[in-house]
């Protein structure tokens, strides 16, 4: 596109629009990941609903691809693409609690920091990740795994309205009761179905939790793995909580000899009776020798950002994750087994709990399938040597072939990167069908095609 239809574009918006002759051009178009070197023709910073509807018009009618960007933190760099206009909702962050109706209203950039920082003012919130920074629309499109999912759902399972901007240009909202259609579609069928301007959830009493993060030496990881599956089956909902393999990382309550050394990790909270905590943690502390813990009281918001200083923007990052019926020892074993190659500190492989309130939501009830399996494994593998790329990403190809074996057909596309496109019909299942159906209806030209791409009917 050239400098005059640049303007054009500059005239219908009062959001900034950077093209590669701006001076802060490279910041704009940078995304999390630090693997993505994507150069889009310009980058719009919107500033209200107004900016949205004249940049998707501006796309269709100029033929050009169109990204959609929330927090950025997309694995495969879906926020930006060579050639694109960019839509950035950097400067759109602000959420509305409504603590009477115990519901509240997120703008398309607000990452579950800003939005657990305004909701534990009034002692509530939703399930919303494990990582502050993680934009909240991307997060819940997909479907949103978190440490409340097993009291509450998933991200998705709480969303009770949202925004949209559709391909051609209309503004509507959808809920249970206006476009039902595109309700149920944008609860796991991510972006495919127009610009999320704004998402409304509700919220539930969550304030003080107790949390736990327990190390364990990797030589008992085993006996901890096996524990975790048999305890958390018979565990209250109230526990949210998660195994994981990391390399230690430099907290101050792990000892310096572990600082870098393969471990396993439970990490959690309890959100029941203030009073049991201390107990409901006490079987993890003595399931196997510790090698440092933290278990104690803690503000919400605290423990969903406990890890992102450990995940700064720029690193270079590929992703896999999988859903499994049981964790069982076949499954167990194959984590064991790459589990003790972490090739670096902030690499995290985690094994979330999707049972309780997740089964309690019907395979089609949203576009969200995966209501039979009990965990989700994700391999987020990050790193800051280029030259260590190819041995990272076979490590995660490899770890994740090892898993297949016990793994369900499906996999969770907010943890999947650009090479499992070709998965995403089986990623939906039994739901694709109809999700295609909807994207002929509210995407016909499959303009959001930046994506895990849907492809229409």
């Amino acid at each position: 596109m050239n400098a005059k239809t640049h303007d054009a574009l500059r005239e219908q918006v009062r959001g900034q629009v950077i093209t590669p002759d701006d001076t802060d051009y490279d910041s704009a178009r940078a995304v999390h990941n630090g693997m993505i070197d994507k150069r889009p023709a310009a980058v719009l910073r919107v500033s209200q609903v107004a900016d949205v509807i004249a940049a998707v018009n501006y796309a269709r009618d100029n033929a050009m691809d169109l990204a959609i960007r929330g927090g950025g933190h997309s694995g495969p760099g879906f926020g930006t693409a060579d050639n694109a206009l960019v839509i950035d909702f950097a400067n759109t962050r602000g959420v509305r609690v409504d603590p009477a109706g115990q519901t509240a209203r997120s703008e398309a950039g607000a990452t579950w920091a800003d939005f657990n920082h305004a909701t534990h003012a009034f002692g509530l919130a939703t399930t919303g990740g494990i990582v502050g920074s993680t934009g909240v629309s991307g997060l819940t499109l997909g479907g949103g795994i978190g440490y409340l999912d097993r009291k509450y759902g998933l991200s998705c399972d709480n969303l009770l309205s949202a925004d949209v901007v559709t391909a051609d240009g209309k503004f509507l909202t959808a809920s249970e009761n206006e476009n039902e259609d595109l309700f149920w579609a944008l609860r796991g069928g991510g972006g495919n179905f127009g610009v999320v301007t704004s998402l409304e959830y509700r919220l539930h009493p969550v304030d003080m939790v107790h949390a736990g993060i327990i190390i364990y030496p990797l030589e008992h990881a085993e006996t901890v793995a096996k524990f975790y599956r048999e305890h958390l089956a018979s565990a209250p909902e109230e526990l949210g909580a998660f195994l994981a393999f990391h390399q230690g990382p430099p907290v101050p309550f792990l000892p310096e000899e572990w600082h870098g050394k393969p471990v396993c990790i439970v990490v959690g909270m309890w959100t029941g009776d203030p009073a049991e905590g201390p107990a409901r943690w006490q079987p993890f502390l003595d399931a196997a020798p510790v090698a440092g813990s933290m278990v104690g009281p803690m503000p919400y918001p605290a423990l969903n950002s406990a890890f992102d200083g450990m995940y700064p923007k720029g690193l270079l990052a590929y992703w896999k994750a999988a859903f499994l019926s049981e964790l069982s020892d076949g499954a167990i074993n194959a984590h064991l087994e790459y589990g003790r190659r972490v090739p670096t500190v902030q690499t995290a492989v985690h094994i979330y709990p999707i049972d309780g309130a997740v089964h309690r939501v019907g395979v089609t009830d949203t576009a969200f399938p995966n209501r039979n399996a009990k965990f989700s494994p994700v391999i987020a593998c990050h790193w800051e040597d280029p030259g260590d790329s190819e041995a990272n990403i076979a490590w995660v190809r490899d770890y994740a072939a090892a898993l297949q074996p016990y793994s369900e057909t499906a996999g969770y596309i907010n943890f999947q990167d650009t090479d499992d496109l070709s998965r995403v019909a089986e990623n939906y299942g039994p739901n694709y069908a109809r999700l295609a159906s909807i994207k002929g209806k509210y995407d016909p030209g499959n303009l959001f095609h930046v994506n895990q791409n849907i492809k229409p009917q």
